[in-house]
């Protein structure tokens, strides 16, 4: 297979093909999920998006399934027997800071970014890692710490260039192809493969940030509750239940002094503190492996007895709202809700399931099975509806998929 994957690329692909049995290939097919043992038939690593639609067009004709790859932060499905794409080298990122905009390719990472945009006085809509790749967390949605006052980062993409699965290289933008670039938005990996992405950036260089350490105390988190939906849309926080302690993660666009005044009410049962203004580009504020999470319509007294009761290293309940309830008419995410909850130990959350919808977020989902659990019904259908119109046959699938809609099709064989 290996030979007749080389010679299908033979002259129209200009970057390497590795195969099994090299120290290369077993190093490129790992990802960061220690779950996920891919053994693919060959790796590819892509240059331009005409090696991508050449490796496209050969996976289509051999029968072989194909998967896209730039950190690996992503990987959940192995492509075993399939074509793997490295994007790795097709890490161009271009700054217009008189414009506000980023342009990347699809192995950019979001340090490239941030390195890129900060000596304008810009900041991208990243998330919690310099490492994770920029195309794959914002097709997912990319819920960041400046996402209370700027939306997901799939809301402030502004054009994107596809490879389809029949090796057309398209454009979507809000006036072409514009279902597409609605379904891009939020809807993961299951369209294309994106070759070239541009997104808005915003005028923030300085944040105040960091965390405030306080007892464990159900009363601390119904007045992180309270204080939360009051909260403006500058200040982006998660509370972390610990077994011992409680740790309120801050990170505030604005002036530092404002920000110390609205945190008054933990500084005043502070065990410890380490907030203080920072560059964006230098803000680390980590996250919380998602082996379970839900959405809340309200953190109520017992939905807040309930978390405490969970014996688990960490549960981050998190506030969403501000201008994610409020911009972009994408698919990502369950926007309505003002609260999520991530337990990062598997098992332990059966108590608290009642209290949810039922909802995940493509980017936090660990079980490719649930990618409707990432989206409200009406958005899953449409989904549905545009990936039967650009993958009729469901060639991207290794991921997290969204079937095209079994009518739309009947109706096109009809």
């Amino acid at each position: 297979m290996s030979q007749s994957i080389q010679a299908r690329l033979r002259g129209r692909f200009t970057g390497p093909v590795l195969v099994p049995g090299t120290d290369e290939y077993n190093e490129e097919r790992k990802s960061l999920n220690p779950a996920v043992d891919a053994r693919p038939a060959a790796i590819v690593r892509a240059e331009s998006a005409a090696d991508v639609r050449a490796v496209i067009e050969t996976a289509g004709r051999l029968d072989l399934p194909l998967a896209v790859q730039a950190t690996g932060h992503g990987t959940h499905v192995p492509v075993n027997g399939g074509l793997l794409v490295k994007t790795g080298a097709m890490a161009r990122v271009l700054i217009d800071p008189d414009r506000r905009v980023a342009s990347v390719g699809p192995g950019a990472r979001w340090g490239d970014v941030l390195k890129a945009a900060s000596p304008c006085g810009l900041a991208p809509l990243s998330g919690s890692s310099p490492s994770v790749g920029v195309t794959g967390y914002t097709l997912g949605g990319g819920l960041g710490w400046l996402a209370r006052k700027y939306g997901f980062a799939a809301d402030s993409v502004l054009r994107a260039e596809v490879v389809l699965a029949d090796g057309r290289i398209v454009t979507a933008s809000p006036d072409r192809n514009a279902d597409l670039f609605w379904a891009l938005r939020g809807g993961g990996a299951n369209f294309g493969v994106v070759t070239r992405l541009d997104f808005r950036l915003y005028p923030v260089s300085k944040v105040y940030a960091g965390t405030v350490t306080m007892p464990l105390d159900g009363s601390l988190v119904a007045l992180y509750r309270d204080w939360a939906m009051r909260a403006r849309d500058e200040m982006s926080t998660a509370l972390m239940v610990r077994p011992d302690s409680l740790m309120l993660k801050v990170m505030y666009a604005g002036p530092a002094a404002v920000a110390q005044k609205l945190l008054r009410p933990f500084f005043s049962v502070a065990v410890a503190s380490d907030l203080r203004s920072v560059r964006y580009a230098d803000a680390a504020m980590g996250g919380t492996p998602a082996r379970y999470m839900d959405h809340l319509p309200s953190l109520s007294d017992e939905a807040i007895a309930q978390v405490l009761a969970i014996k688990a290293p960490n549960v981050e309940i998190r506030h969403w709202g501000g201008a994610l309830a409020r911009l972009g008419d994408g698919p990502a995410g369950h926007r309505s809700a003002p609260f999520t909850v991530i337990v990062d130990t598997p098992g332990v959350s059966d108590g608290l399931r009642p209290f949810g919808i039922g909802g995940t977020f493509l980017n936090f989902l660990s079980d490719p099975s649930r990618a409707d659990s990432a989206y409200t019904a009406a958005n899953f259908r449409q989904l549905q509806q545009i990936k039967a119109s650009y993958d009729p046959s469901n060639f991207f699938r290794v991921n997290h998929n969204i079937p095209p809609a079994v009518g739309i099709l009947e109706r096109k064989a009809a």
